[in-house]
């Protein structure tokens, strides 16, 4: 039995199998288990991280499914862990509590879908803890009745979503408000004002209840545009022992049994660093960031710390459950999939946090009539103090006094109640309950067609289902009045998006339906917008409006094709979601990289990104439906950010997840980022939950409180890559880059030159030309930046009164460089000419040169915008402290790497014919440059010729023209001159290697003498003499012909 001194909160970690986007997706399993000791391991880095809790349940793989549809161990040495031995762990221990008189809670903790409601309330005939609790609970009631002891169960369930309290089991009859109060009682702590006890006298009770709780939680979620994902779940076991103690006294023993089904984690991440303006100012997070922030005080012991319960409705009702008077156990749900691997490793870090908290839990007993005597005395004091106030007193005072005088006298009426009365009462009313449900809905579903509710959460998909009778049905939103003046039969619904009368169903009870939509209205059947009379057939996917899925189950004799439990398994919330963007571009803009970039080896971050477009295509849906209803005049639309875009080296990096935010009116557009956009999506799902209650409500309300409005902002459109290598060799650049936005499309065209000069700013001549960048280590580097101008810019041809301006970092600047705002023409000039000063070379300059680009970025500017030129610009001028490279080691002279040498030699020889080979194309691109210039040179010759022959009757700006002209036209040779640099780059990085083992080789004693290394050696420097000198004459060649300055 457990001791009453302060005992660690036992927590589990439990890894769930694959789902079935994680298999579409072919994720990797990043999670491991042995003994109790958790390890994840970076899908990335393959860095790992070990984790060590009181139980690790490994629920991944080694199972099979009964003839029962249970899931159990596939063989005797299989890891599995089933519901029962969860249970045995975690639930038997929480029963042994209660029988002991002390309050216990347990929580599951993780991001969505991670198997959390799995674990606690189970799925078929995989029960979860909570109905193997219950049950297990009333069993063992019923084998320890003895004597006068009597043994009681009430049972609750409560929601709390956006920080109201929502009773999930309310009486519709009785017409009493869902949304419920906390208050605090110096007794009990914090409790939940009105909210209904049930009294239980079996498990089918429990179940039934717990049935009603679901259709409740779904049909309210549906209505307020919520999901379960961001709602927390508990469920209050109060379970009271009364006998009469050795003196004879009626003494009471009571315990309450939380289980708590949270939110999903991911919705805990904060945006106090997304830059929003609005930070975290929504209250349908608060209840989760506030349950971090506890556990984070609670497990630093700091007795100066003040722990902040007060500030959420989820830490009030926990309270007792972490510090205070409660046996606690955590559950932690892991995804297995890469694709996961941050939220995963979140929820650990959090798991491992919570293990470290400590409760002082005490046995809740107390004679019964101690307990009425205390009530009595409470009351009379505080009939006292009402009479003794006068009426110029508070108002708030004399309600708080009633309200307690009210609670007491409940407790006292509760106490002296038999327990077989409240029994009787709760079967009573539970009876008039059904009586005003029209029907049984099991019956009429065996009968008739009908739409059954497809769910994120499992655990609420397929709990609603809507009868289709033949004749009419419309459904839609649908008034009390309305429907009153329609003879027809109606569906309900209330979800965004959904019009008054939305479609009509028509059904000739032989088989054959048709579904037919209103004008504007949104439904989509099977992935495609519907717009004219369409046929219904058994499995078809709707979806209603914004985001309300549905599942159409035909008559039963179209059932025989295909099960029920099938079709329903099979289209699930994943399905639904997937044949939707089967018709998207999402696939393209995932698979689109950068021209250099190849397909990432590890597919899993692409494969994450996908998996978050999934999940955010229906949030955007239901932003575009509240911002029309709402009247805001905004829409919104994801994209997929390509990050490759804006490397220097055009890398393929992880891809990330934008809005694009457009107002309908203006044409203005923001760009928010994925966190901002989950920030303000809670903001704005309030405020629209606001209008529902009080539609005035927003007449008064501030553009800085308004989450949809923010100020003008710059808007980035694209980059152009400019490659340096040319500067590395000395070599002039002057070529039209295009500029191509996130996902790859070009919006303008860039003219852009790079020429090295001397610091004077006078352009260098062939002489400064050299062959291996190298030679520049230490020396002094000017060259001139020069951007004319863009040509085409597609953001200022939407709109005519758009600007546009450009910015760039050279190496490692700190604020970069800016060009001027240029407004209202789709080609601005911008005539910017920076000049690049590099006091002393060094190598990672030259790598940078030589691998990397210029990355010049067009922004898009709007009318209304306040923003200046950026005052903090970089000089241009770089102070490099020049480092040797450090040499290599050199090669060990014992005789057992003779070996190795051999091997090496092997591969020297096969390198050097594949170099050879590189040489050969090397060649061949000089050719191409001595053809292409010689014929360059004849034409530039034939052209200034007459020039020459009048002298100074021809114009000075004449000439400039021709030289412009054929600046032009030679731009093919300075796209030749940066191919062979590139070729030349990659040449001399591969080969150094090899000289540096052929150089060790022919020093190391078991290989002096060895003519064939020697030859080798030989060989090879030979060809890159005979390169080295190829390439200079070409370029000498290239330079030589280029026509002369104009003066």
């Amino acid at each position: 039995m457990p001791s009453s001194g302060g005992d660690s909160i036992k927590v589990a970690v439990r890894v769930r199998p694959f789902n079935q986007r994680e298999l579409n997706r072919k994720a990797k399993c990043v999670v491991s288990m042995q003994g109790n000791s958790t390890t994840i391991t970076n899908p990335t880095n393959k860095e790992t991280k070990q984790f060590s809790f009181d139980y690790s349940y490994w629920s991944h793989d080694g199972y099979v499914v009964d003839q029962n549809g249970r899931l159990i161990q596939s063989e005797a040495s299989s890891r599995y862990a089933d519901q029962m031995t969860v249970f045995d762990d975690l639930g038997r221990g929480v029963l042994q509590n209660a029988w002991a008189g002390y309050n216990a809670t347990l929580f599951a903790y993780g991001q969505t879908g991670s198997g959390k409601s799995y674990s606690m309330v189970g799925h078929g005939s995989n029960k979860g803890i909570v109905p193997i609790t219950c049950g297990n609970l009333f069993r063992a009631i019923d084998e320890a009745r003895e004597g006068d002891k009597e043994l009681q169960v009430t049972f609750s369930m409560l929601e709390i979503y956006n920080e109201q309290t929502r009773d999930l089991l309310f009486n519709k009859s009785q017409h009493k408000s869902t949304n419920l109060k906390v208050r605090e009682n110096r007794d009990v702590g914090f409790y939940v004002e009105g909210l209904t006890q049930h009294p239980c006298r079996d498990y089918n009770s429990v179940e039934q209840l717990m049935e009603v709780g679901a259709i409740n939680r779904t049909t309210a979620a549906t209505n307020m545009n919520a999901t379960s994902s961001r709602s927390h779940m508990v469920i209050s076991i109060k379970f009271k022992q009364i006998f009469n103690n050795d003196l004879g006294e009626s003494t009471m023993k009571t315990s309450e049994i939380n289980l708590v089904d949270l939110a999903g984690s991911e919705r805990a991440e904060s945006s106090g660093a997304t830059g929003d303006r609005l930070k975290e100012g929504s209250a349908i997070n608060r209840s989760l960031l506030m349950l971090g922030t506890v556990i984070e005080t609670l497990a630093t012991a700091d007795p100066k710390s003040v722990v902040p319960y007060r500030d959420s409705v989820l830490t009030k009702l926990l309270k007792s459950a972490l510090g205070g008077n409660s046996k606690t156990v955590m559950i932690a749900a892991l995804s297995p999939a890469d694709i996961n691997y941050e939220e995963t490793l979140s929820t650990l870090r959090y798991a491992n946090r919570a293990k470290k908290i400590k409760n002082r839990a005490v046995v809740n007993e107390s004679p019964t009539d101690k307990l009425i005597r205390q009530l009595k005395a409470e009351n009379a004091r505080l009939l006292a103090q009402l009479s003794r106030k006068s009426p110029h007193d508070g108002v708030s005072d004399n309600s708080d006094v009633q309200r307690l005088l009210t609670q007491n006298e409940r407790q006292m009426k509760e106490m002296m109640t038999s327990w077989e009365q409240k029994l009787e009462t709760a079967r009573k009313e539970w009876e008039a309950e059904q009586r005003s449900v029209e029907g049984m809905p099991q019956k009429r579903n065996q009968c008739y067609p009908y739409l059954q509710n497809v769910n994120e959460d499992p655990q609420l998909s397929g709990i609603i289902k809507h009868p289709i009778y033949d004749g009419v049905t419309n459904v839609g939103r649908c008034s009390k009045q309305r429907k009153e003046e329609m003879d027809v039969h109606y569906i309900v619904l209330r979800g965004l998006g959904i019009q008054e009368e939305h479609f009509i169903i028509r059904s000739n009870g032989e088989g054959k339906m048709m579904m037919e939509p209103c004008a504007n209205a949104d439904v989509t059947i099977n992935g495609r917008k519907i717009l004219i009379q369409t046929s219904l057939n058994h499995g078809d996917r709707l979806k209603i409006g914004s985001n309300s899925l549905f599942l159409f189950i035909g008559f039963p004799s179209e059932r025989s094709r295909e099960s029920v439990e099938s079709v329903t398994e099979r289209c699930n919330f994943d399905f639904f979601q997937n044949e939707l963007l089967t018709y998207s571009d999402i696939t393209h803009e995932l698979a689109n990289t950068s021209p250099r970039a190849k397909r990432h080896k590890n597919e899993s971050i692409t494969d994450a990104v996908y998996a978050e477009y999934i999940r955010l295509v229906p949030v955007v849906a239901s932003m575009n439906a509240i911002s029309q209803e709402l009247k805001k005049e905004r829409d919104f639309e994801l994209f997929v950010k390509n990050l490759a875009t804006y490397d220097v080296r055009g890398n393929e990096i992880p891809k990330e997840i934008a809005v694009k935010v457009r107002h309908q009116v203006t044409d203005q557009v923001w760009i928010w980022s994925k966190s901002k956009f989950i920030n303000r999506r809670y903001m704005i799902e309030e405020l629209y939950m606001k209008h529902q209650d009080d539609p005035t409500w927003m007449v008064e309300l501030s553009e800085d409180l308004d989450p949809f409005w923010d100020p003008v902002e710059d808007i980035y459109l694209g980059c152009a890559h400019v490659w340096l290598h040319s500067l590395s060799y000395n070599m002039p650049l002057d070529d039209q880059v295009p500029i191509n936005n996130d996902i790859g499309e070009e919006v303008a065209i860039l003219q852009v030159s790079m020429n090295p000069c001397t610091p004077t700013k006078e352009m260098k001549g062939e002489d400064s030309l050299v062959i291996d960048p190298t030679e520049m280590v230490g020396k002094r580097m000017d060259f001139i930046i020069n951007i004319p101008h863009c040509l085409g810019v597609e953001w200022i041809r939407e709109k005519k009164s758009r600007g546009a301006m450009l910015k760039f970092k050279f190496y490692d600047e700190e604020y970069g460089h800016e060009t001027a705002a240029v407004w209202r023409t789709i080609n601005p000039s911008f005539n910017m000419e920076q000049l690049i000063t590099v006091e002393r070379a060094d190598q990672d300059l030259l790598h940078y040169l030589h691998s990397s680009a210029l990355i010049v970025e067009l922004w898009g500017l709007q009318e209304g915008r306040t923003g200046k030129r950026n005052s903090r610009q970089d000089s241009g001028f770089f102070h490099i402290t020049h480092t040797s490279p450090t040499p290599s080691p050199s090669m060990s002279s014992s005789s057992s790497d003779v070996e190795m040498l051999e091997s090496e030699l092997r591969e020297a020889k096969k390198m050097l014919k594949e170099r050879d080979e590189d040489n050969q194309d090397l060649r061949k691109i000089c050719d191409v440059l001595k053809k292409e210039n010689s014929k360059l040179r004849k034409k530039f010759e034939a052209k200034i010729a007459p020039a020459r022959e009048k002298g100074a009757t021809r114009s000075g700006t004449s000439h400039v023209r021709h030289i412009n002209n054929t600046k032009t036209k030679s731009s093919g040779s300075n796209r030749a001159q940066a191919e062979l640099g590139r070729a030349l780059k990659c040449f001399f990085s591969d080969i150094r290697p090899l000289q540096q083992n052929l150089a060790r080789m022919t020093s190391h004693n078991g290989f002096k003498g060895n003519k064939e290394i020697e030859k080798l050696s030989e060989d090879l420097d030979a060809t890159l003499l005979s390169l080295k000198q190829s390439v200079s004459n070409a370029v000498r060649l290239q330079q030589m012909e280029r026509p002369p300055p104009i003066k």
